[in-house]
């Protein structure tokens, strides 16, 4: 809760500010775009940098150092039986950036491009969106690198399973750890199948189970 005011003051008060971090890269000749989670952290150190001055001495540098990066992060290389027989290599990836709440929040999308860098910042993001808005959770984001427009839903439905099963033994999902929801490419379809599998691994010993993840399609009699 300590963490969560400092944060939700830091990034309240840098409201007022105008951020021009990317722009202040290109004053250096030369100097390459930075990626999202150089972005994402400069606009972090910036945010840091006013509350310094602003109320200085409320957060110590050790606690922001603490704060900036990921707490874990899981990279998957999943294999994937296509309909002809063929097998694909996904990679797929889920970023914690935060536990001073739990559970994490963060949606999982589908995309060809989706890399670490990229789930790295939106973890972060969720959690500093959750702070300024006063919602009890860390951030978290996940990615599965696929372009589903390419394969059928039965391999769909495969590659989604497996990144729960690989989610699950791995301590990244649970309705008191990690809650994904839907992202970009992904809707109840893809959440409803995490649920179902995380459920059927865990769901005589975890009476929340059906709460694993969010965004599902509503049932009749549950809420």
């Amino acid at each position: 809760g300590h963490i969560m005011l400092k944060a939700l003051t830091m990034f309240k008060g840098a409201r007022a500010l105008n951020f021009n971090a990317v722009a202040r890269c290109f004053t250096v000749p030369g100097a390459a775009e930075p990626n999202f989670v150089e972005q994402t952290n400069q606009y972090f150190d910036q945010a840091a940098e006013f509350l310094s001055k602003t109320q200085p001495g409320m957060v110590e540098k050790s606690l922001l150092d603490f704060i900036r990066p990921p707490k874990t992060v899981l990279k998957l290389n999943m294999p994937l039986r296509r309909d002809d027989g063929t097998i694909d290599v996904i990679p797929a990836y889920r970023a914690q950036h935060s536990f001073h709440r739990v559970p994490c929040k963060g949606g999982i999308r589908y995309a060809p491009d989706v890399d670490q860098q990229e789930v790295e910042a939106l973890a972060a993001l969720m959690t500093f969106k959750c702070a300024c808005t006063d919602i009890p959770f860390g951030g978290a984001k996940g990615g599965v690198r696929i372009d589903p427009k390419k394969y059928s839903v039965r391999e769909l439905e495969r590659v989604t399973r497996r990144y729960a099963l690989e989610l699950s033994k791995k301590g990244f999902l649970g309705a008191s750890i990690d809650v994904p929801a839907p992202d970009m490419n992904t809707s109840g379809r893809e959440m409803s199948w995490i649920k179902d599998t995380y459920s059927y691994i865990y769901g005589q010993h975890d009476v929340n189970a059906a709460a694993c993840v969010t965004g599902k399609p509503s049932e009749p009699g549950r809420n």
